[in-house]
């Protein structure tokens, strides 16, 4: 029997929430005040002003602040000291410990870590702070020191198997990226064996007839069609060549400005910093996107201006080519099959993203989305 198609949505939902980093930092905010909500009639016995509510809400207030402990984890590890300080609350510390280990290493994690040991120590030299966790050296040394270390060590177990993972995602868009370039050869090594032995027949052949036509008024057209059959034969070899050392990513997109200003059309170019560390896979749909966009303008705008942006969104790497349109169209028709734009939206829709070109306001904009693959 077929399963309900409702149980499949279910669990695509569930599994959604389940990695989305918001969703996992609310849910350690809740478990954390579930724990610690545990130990509100001892905190209202034993500190006159609070009540029952009123510590619940300060308890609240404190696992709030582990919302922030992937951009700010420091915030969540000041509270959780304070509230030891003055609730003789431990729970909230090892979250805190944890998250400075998960999201900034083994360094911010030590350093984290011998901060909490001190300051518990000085809290343990208070008056009436150690009645709840034992009166001697060794109590403290047995409690209060392995709780830090044991929750700053499983975060910084999580923060080295978050590394691996990365590591091995890059080695798939790796092995990934080194076979379509494999493919790659492969066409261009056909295209130059097939094409260029016609071209090759092309060139011999016009050379014998501007040799027969000697003297007649046809044999300069022959002369220049062998030269370009030459000509477009070498391109062809030069191309190939190009191709096969090595796929271009962000640092090829100098080279295609300036090819596209030695045309007639300036390009002002604006590469994000974050943008670099995006995998060299995207870095070549990057180029490849770039550079179509820019023949186009070449092409159906010629002489004007063309801005390149290119930036990272939250987890999205988003390309735009702005050119304005073109008032009349080019002296010479340009040849095009439309198949560019089509190419790099298959490019672009494989990797997951989106694309579109739309006219607006006197100009012609394409706007690429992938996925940036950095957290």
């Amino acid at each position: 029997m077929l399963p309900s198609p409702a149980p499949v949505t279910l669990r695509r939902c569930v599994d959604r929430w389940a990695v989305s980093p918001p969703a996992m930092d609310a849910v350690a905010a809740l478990f954390a005040f579930g724990l610690m909500v545990l130990d509100v009639p001892g905190l209202a016995r034993e500190d006159n002003s609070l009540s029952g509510p009123t510590a619940a809400l300060a308890l609240a207030g404190g696992a709030a602040t582990l919302l922030l402990r992937r951009r700010a984890p420091w915030v969540p590890f000041v509270v959780a000291l304070g509230m030891m300080g003055w609730l003789h609350e431990l729970t909230m510390i090892q979250f805190a410990l944890y998250s400075l280990g998960r999201f900034r290493g083994r360094r911010a994690a030590a350093l984290a870590t011998a901060l909490y040991t001190a300051t518990a120590y000085a809290y343990f030299n208070l008056p009436g702070w150690p009645d709840r966790h034992g009166d001697t050296l060794s109590d403290f040394l047995s409690l209060v020191v392995p709780i830090g270390v044991l929750a700053a060590g499983v975060g910084i177990a999580a923060y080295r198997h978050d590394l691996v993972a990365a590591l091995e995602v890059q080695h798939r868009e790796a092995a990934v990226r080194q076979a379509v370039q494999e493919e790659r050869i492969q066409v261009g090594r056909d295209v130059h064996d097939l094409v260029g032995r016609e071209l090759t027949l092309l060139a011999v052949r016009a050379e014998v007839l501007s040799v027969r036509a000697r003297g007649e008024a046809h044999q300069q057209d022959f002369e220049e069609l062998a030269d370009t059959a030459r000509r477009a034969h070498r391109m062809l070899n030069e191309t190939i060549v190009r191709r096969t050392d090595g796929a271009p990513g962000l640092d090829g997109l100098a080279a295609l400005a300036e090819e596209s200003e030695r045309m007639g059309s300036p390009v002002h170019l604006d590469v994000a910093q974050e943008a670099k560390a995006v995998s060299p896979l995207r870095q070549t749909a990057v180029h490849r996107v770039v550079r179509e966009c820019l023949t186009n303008a070449t092409k159906h705008a010629p002489g004007l201006p063309v801005t390149v942006t290119i930036t990272v969104d939250d987890a999205d790497l988003r390309i735009e080519v702005r050119n304005p349109l073109a008032t009349t169209p080019p002296a010479h028709a340009p040849v095009s099959t439309g198949t560019g734009l089509v190419s790099m939206a298959e490019r672009v829709t494989t990797m997951g993203g989106t694309l579109e070109a739309t006219r607006a306001r006197g100009a012609y904009v394409v706007t690429a989305t992938l996925p940036a693959g950095i957290r």
